[in-house]
């Protein structure tokens, strides 16, 4: 098994779409209605969003690959947090020391085990790591069980509590903090 880890570029837009359109539900707790996901998806995950994605200095997009073939994603957001609760947990974690938002980290479900999510996660973290900031954070689904138990296998700590809004729900996320490992 070779799986590979490389920086996503513009060309990569329309198999980020994809792979965002088979994943992102995997992340909404049970009972979120597939036409909300489906909305959100064509909102905030579409080719067009992908294109401006990778065109914003302030994000980084990452792709693990399988033997070749794509299985995943990641995407870091630098700058201000702007939801108020998750910067008031994190300030109140780390006080005013810089921090990068862990946006999006997405898995094929058929490669769930495979090691992809870890090689990933690594090189997540060291480009995360290459910014220059000491921290990252994430929100995930208080539902989401399985992810909770990764984010919190790779050191990502329960630091607070926000709203994600998915169609006309609101659902509750963890906010999860970390340490950065030395660029």
């Amino acid at each position: 098994m070779s799986i590979t880890t490389r920086r996503a570029e513009l060309s990569d837009t329309d198999l980020l779409h994809d792979l965002a359109a088979r994943t992102f539900g995997l992340a909404c707790p049970p009972g979120t209605l597939q036409s909300d996901i489906d909305a959100f998806i064509a909102t905030n995950l579409s080719r067009e969003s992908f294109r401006d994605y990778l065109g914003d200095p302030s994000r980084i997009i990452l792709i693990v690959a399988d033997e070749g073939v794509a299985v995943g994603y990641s995407m870091l957001i630098g700058g201000p947090i702007g939801d108020a609760d998750v910067a008031a947990a994190v300030a109140g974690s780390i006080g005013d020391k810089p921090s990068i938002e862990l946006s999006k980290f997405y898995l094929a479900p058929e490669r769930h085990g495979s090691g992809a999510a870890a090689a990933l996660m690594t090189a997540t973290l060291a480009a995360a790591a290459g910014t220059g900031v000491e921290f990252s954070w994430l929100g995930v689904n208080q539902r989401n069980e399985r992810a909770a138990k990764f984010y919190t296998k790779h050191g990502f700590d329960v630091i607070g509590v926000k709203r994600f809004r998915v169609g006309e729900v609101w659902h509750d996320d963890h906010v999860r903090l970390r340490a950065l490992p030395p660029a």
